[in-house]
């Protein structure tokens, strides 16, 4: 039974505690910081410290102070917006390997399917991939614990490690009469959120995953592939943004920067003076103003939403797809002195044109439904043409076109694979005609 002396003491410290963070911001207002209200919530610290002592002397089972109290913690910061958050140690160290993209572990991307974790791509050149795990497979056992009950979370985790421990998977493949066991040592695993490659002669495609701290780089690089697999120009590229996340804001202004040569990026305001902050273009681009047409969806998101929103406001793209997702607001991760960390929502950011993404999106210029393209089966009889025709005249200047055959079943094969990629072709190709006539 909790004592009622306990719990005042409780009380007490959660008052003082909020005394010396009014103190604390009377201090930082003298740094420009909105100092917190003086009148301390007497009734509400009371009610809590009620509910406090009720749980720890009803509650079917015994819980913890330091439990209480942190899950009070992520309940105070999940009220605000569903964005901040309280991060224990292990929560915040996963979040920083993301943002760089490098951490320990496998090389597989996962996903839950019937209980079991089910292989969705080996990533290339990782001790996962190089072991002979493929797509498909389901993982029934970590070492010797069974998969089934785990939680995708508690799995990864669990793949994941410090390099070259090993780990034992035992996977079920289709076709395979017996589950196959696969010893494999971690590694440093290094994901590049940047790929690349050339979609026809001239025009050039770049897909970012995530923005992480490394993808302005890794942008520029696949650039100049791309670049010199063309002879050193491009008529023009497909930025494809579909459901990246978003990720580092710094980042996204790299990118941003990228393909303008002045003017701003995008800017942001929150109530704190140092949460206000204006991102400006330099001088250079890096496909020296060849057009780019940028593919979103629902799925793309923060990062993502201020990319195509500032190239969209400097028409230096057209942007085309669905409606993005919405989120404007600006995440500032916190250390704190038990090395946890909260992320908070501080500030909201704007296009170059003052406008707000948060639950609003960007608008693409040329919206596209989300549809499937079937090839239709080919009929045995093909149409009569002049050159089927007994006696028909000869065409007597110019060479008969009997190129782009392979081109053009590369390009039937790109509408039914993705029909939103195969219009931003067109488009490009469209614009390119059009300035060169």
């Amino acid at each position: 039974m909790l004592k009622k002396k306990n719990v005042f003491i409780l009380s007490l410290g959660i008052i003082l505690g909020v005394v010396v963070g009014n103190c604390g911001s009377v201090f930082a207002d003298k740094e420009g910081l909105e100092p917190v209200s003086d009148t301390l919530p007497f009734e509400d610290l009371r009610t809590f410290t009620e509910i406090f002592g009720r749980i720890k002397r009803d509650y079917v089972e015994s819980v913890s102070d330091k439990k209480l109290l942190e899950d009070a913690i992520r309940g105070m910061l999940s009220g605000l917006d569903p964005h901040s958050a309280y991060l224990v140690a292990d929560e915040y160290q996963e979040l920083k390997e993301g943002t760089t993209g490098q951490f320990g572990g496998l090389g597989i991307e996962v996903t839950m399917e019937n209980g079991f974790i089910k292989v969705v791509s080996p990533i290339d050149d990782t001790p996962a991939q190089k072991a002979g795990l493929k797509a498909g497979d389901l993982i029934v056992k970590l070492d010797d614990k069974p998969v089934k009950g785990m939680s995708l979370a508690d799995a990864v985790k669990t793949m994941r490690g410090e390099p070259g421990s090993k780990i034992l998977l035992t996977v079920v493949r289709e076709g395979a009469e017996t589950p196959l066991k696969f010893n494999i040592a971690r590694d440093i695993i290094k994901v590049k959120s940047v790929k690349n490659k050339i979609l026809e002669k001239g025009y050039g495609y770049v897909r970012i995953s995530s923005f992480q701290s490394g993808t302005g780089d890794n942008l520029a690089e696949s650039i100049s592939a791309l670049k010199k697999d063309n002879g050193g120009n491009l008529k023009g590229l497909v930025l494809d943004l579909r459901n990246n996340p978003g990720g580092v804001l710094d980042a996204a202004v790299k990118v941003s920067d990228a393909f303008l040569t002045n003017g701003l990026i995008v800017y942001t305001e929150g109530r704190i003076e140092n949460s206000e902050m204006r991102f400006n273009a330099a001088p250079d681009d890096l496909i020296d103003g060849a057009p780019i047409v940028v593919l979103i969806n629902s799925g793309s998101a923060s990062a993502s939403e201020i990319v195509a929103g500032a190239l969209q406001d400097q028409k230096r793209a057209i942007i085309m797809g669905e409606k993005s997702f919405g989120k404007g607001s600006v995440q500032t991760i916190l250390p704190t002195t038990n090395g946890a960390a909260i992320k908070l929502t501080t500030a909201r950011y704007f296009t170059p044109s003052g406008r707000s993404i948060q639950a609003e999106g960007i608008e693409p210029d040329i919206s596209l439904a989300r549809v499937k393209l079937e090839t239709l089966d080919k009929s045995e009889f093909t149409p009569v043409k002049e050159a089927d025709l007994s006696g028909h005249l000869q065409n007597n200047k110019g060479k008969t076109n009997g190129a782009g055959l392979s081109d053009n079943k590369e390009k039937e094969d790109l509408d039914v694979k993705d029909y939103a990629l195969s219009e931003a072709l067109n488009l490009l190709k469209g614009i390119s005609i059009m300035k060169n006539r």
